[in-house]
């Protein structure tokens, strides 16, 4: 009697046994995070404000994970080369994607991806945003931005504003800085920014729109003056400089600036997720960090994993929208 009533409760213990046994096993089959070295493939050439983003971030995250962080730079047209490896890669954490700006403008900008940018990557976190400034040059016509403004005005397609290639970040803020003003003014694409800076310099621009850091040894030794901030407030670096907004009208609600984050595949545990996100966040609250940023002047700048998705989708619709309106051909 006494076995046949223990039996039902013998039962029930082997079950959850067993059970126990399954569920440390499947625990023990997944490996911790991180279990190996991680790496962060930049679309950028070493050397630019996406590389050191990424090295200084690289750095202290391996100290704060306990792994090595290797930087690879992949630069191609659109970030397509380093999209399509992160997008390839295992979804583990260990492979990620500095994402920017100019991953949002690639979106809409060519015809076919070897990756879906919304689909196949979660972002983790923001890293930085970056100023991009309307400038003249020195002993140039204008002066102010109030001055380019009136002049663009009283002489409808007469002023000329150069930018980096078709597609750029820099090109496209050009079209919206247009769009919103409501100027008839020619933008004139050049193979990088070295051209842009001559040609303005020459005199053959009037104008041109590039982000402030590759423009600061030209500010600093007077040889380029800005005239506005295409960003929602004045930079510490340069507090008379105003903003394009703070001309009114229709530009009171004008904003277009620059960012980079981290993205890892699609499918990546969402624990891994919030890991890296915290960790970074952390990171770009560094006092150090905050430093070495604003010394080329990117203002760092950690968020959470909904708040970068939810910054590059607003930045696919944002760019989608100037490339269809500004009859840009797609790539």
């Amino acid at each position: 009697m006494k076995n046949s009533n223990l039996s039902p409760f013998i039962k029930s213990l082997c079950v959850v046994s067993l059970a126990l046994v399954a569920s440390f096993s499947s625990l023990a089959q997944t490996p911790a995070f991180p279990s190996k070295t991680l790496k962060i493939v930049v679309p950028n050439a070493a050397g630019g404000a996406a590389d050191i983003t990424a090295r200084t971030v690289g750095q202290k995250l391996s100290e704060a994970l306990g792994q090595s962080v290797v930087i690879e730079n992949k630069p191609s047209a659109g970030g397509i080369v380093a999209g399509e490896i992160v997008a390839r890669a295992e979804p583990d954490g260990h492979t990620m994607l500095l994402i920017s700006s100019g991953t949002a403008v690639s979106a809409s900008l060519f015809k076919t991806l070897p990756f879906d940018t919304v689909k196949d990557f979660t972002p983790v976190s923001k890293l930085a945003t970056f100023d991009l400034v309307i400038a003249s040059a020195e002993g140039g016509r204008f002066k102010t931005f109030a001055e380019l403004l009136a002049y663009g005005r009283a002489n409808p397609g007469k002023l000329n504003i150069g930018t980096p290639q078709i597609g750029t970040t820099q090109n496209l803020a050009a079209e919206l800085f247009l769009s919103a003003s409501g100027l008839s003014a020619q933008i004139v694409p050049f193979n990088g920014t070295p051209p842009v800076i001559n040609a303005l310099r020459g005199g053959s621009l009037d104008a041109m729109v590039e982000i402030v850091g590759p423009l600061m040894p030209q500010i600093k030794s007077n040889a380029v003056r800005p005239l506005a901030l295409l960003g929602d407030k004045r930079a510490a670096s340069m507090p008379d400089v105003p903003t394009v907004r703070e001309a009114g009208g229709s530009l009171d609600k004008f904003q277009a600036s620059s960012w980079n984050g981290l993205a890892v595949p699609a499918q990546t545990p969402r624990d891994v997720v919030l890991r890296l996100s915290r960790e970074i966040q952390t990171i770009m609250d560094m006092p150090d960090v905050k430093k070495r940023l604003s010394d080329v002047n990117l203002n760092a700048q950690g968020s959470t994993p909904e708040q970068a998705a939810e910054l590059l989708a607003a930045d696919i619709r944002r760019w989608h929208d100037v490339i269809i309106k500004a009859k840009i051909d797609k790539q």
